[in-house]
């Protein structure tokens, strides 16, 4: 099975799983619903179902491919797919309002609708709904045993996703970031859910928590990778592809992994120029362009590209050292590389 095979086979089933998972209008307060519907891409801003971008649904299929490794049925861990895409909605509708982000997807978000409470809302019934997704793992004949055990794997991967938001929040506020401080709030705020999505996989399996672990370990690699690619399409991105404006990251004065490269390795005139430019309470145009070439000119594109490739070819080595049957093992290496490689 390739990485297209998987995808023609399970992107059918994870998105029919997500919508038994969710809430449907008939279900109750059609506002309240249609603003989770609507930032799953499912309805337009009056609740009119629509077909718009949707997230990559990397995590359901890791989960997926990671029960096929584990020598599962891909199928009965479909609700744990659903519950980890539904956590990382979660956190995107939490993310917009602290990150001010005005757009997701080329779309409105929800807290620039329908404002920061009902957005705050809005992720709280999702962060419900995620585990009430798991519970459906019992429909689908999982052990009772094996469900309290997916249940804390993902309540621990919920935790580090807070903690890695926590010291991102806290990065805003002082500029006293380094590398290694960098790796720790990625290392929560994005690898911990992937590292969760292929330990759910596994776990439905065999039900082995240790067992499970190595894969867990290939997940937070690979997420590892995904957040430095994210970080250079932040600022190098097309916003044509991205959906979001040119260098963005640099106009809410994030501070990524280049950023954090010049400003930490970097010891002249141009690092000093930076700092100065992140100081500021706004940056004009002409402030984003300045700082784009000074990333350029030192070498921070560079140093985060091959950072991702390392991160990614220790990811391929852990897909390798499962052991997983072959056309499993290249659906998970091809969707590895596809993710370092992407361009939005």
């Amino acid at each position: 099975m390739g990485l297209q095979q998987a995808l023609d086979i399970f992107m059918p089933l994870i998105d029919q799983e997500l919508r038994a998972c969710m809430l449907s209008p008939g279900d109750g307060n059609d506002a309240f619903i249609g603003m989770m519907h609507y930032h799953m891409g499912w309805s337009d801003e009056h609740f009119r179902p629509t077909v718009a971008r949707t997230g990559k649904r990397l995590r359901p299929l890791l989960t997926l491919l990671a029960c096929q490794a584990a020598g599962g049925t891909p199928h009965l861990a479909l609700p744990a797919a659903a519950a980890v895409e539904i956590i990382h909605n979660f956190s995107l509708v939490h993310d917009d309002i602290e990150d001010r982000s005005p757009t997701r997807r080329g779309r409105r978000t929800v807290w620039s609708l329908w404002g920061e409470a009902q957005a705050i809302n809005t992720g709280d019934a999702k962060f419900v709904l995620a585990h009430l997704a798991l519970q459906r793992l019992s429909l689908y004949g999982v052990p009772d045993r094996y469900v309290v055990s997916a249940v804390r794997v993902l309540d621990e991967a919920c935790l580090a996703l807070c903690r890695g938001q926590h010291l991102d929040l806290a990065f805003e506020s002082t500029m006293e970031v380094d590398t290694d401080a960098y790796m720790a709030m990625i290392t929560g705020k994005t690898a911990a859910l992937l590292g969760c999505a292929m330990q759910l996989g596994a776990l439905i399996a065999s039900g082995d928590m240790v067992a499970t672990e190595r894969y867990r370990d290939v997940g937070e690699k690979l997420g590892l990778a995904f957040q430095i690619q994210d970080d250079i399409l932040g600022i190098w991105g097309e916003p044509e592809v991205t959906g979001k404006p040119v260098a963005d990251d640099l106009r809410s004065r994030k501070k990524t992994l280049p950023v954090l490269y010049v400003l930490g390795k970097v010891e002249d005139a141009r690092a000093t120029r930076l700092r100065h430019l992140y100081s500021k309470d706004k940056l004009s145009e002409a402030d984003i362009d300045e700082a784009v070439r000074i990333l350029d000119e030192c070498g921070a594109r560079q140093y985060a590209e091959q950072l991702a490739v390392h991160y990614l070819r220790e990811t391929l080595a852990g897909i390798d050292a499962l052991g997983a049957e072959t056309q499993v093992a290249e659906a998970l290496r091809e969707l590895a590389l596809s993710l370092v490689q992407r361009v939005s």
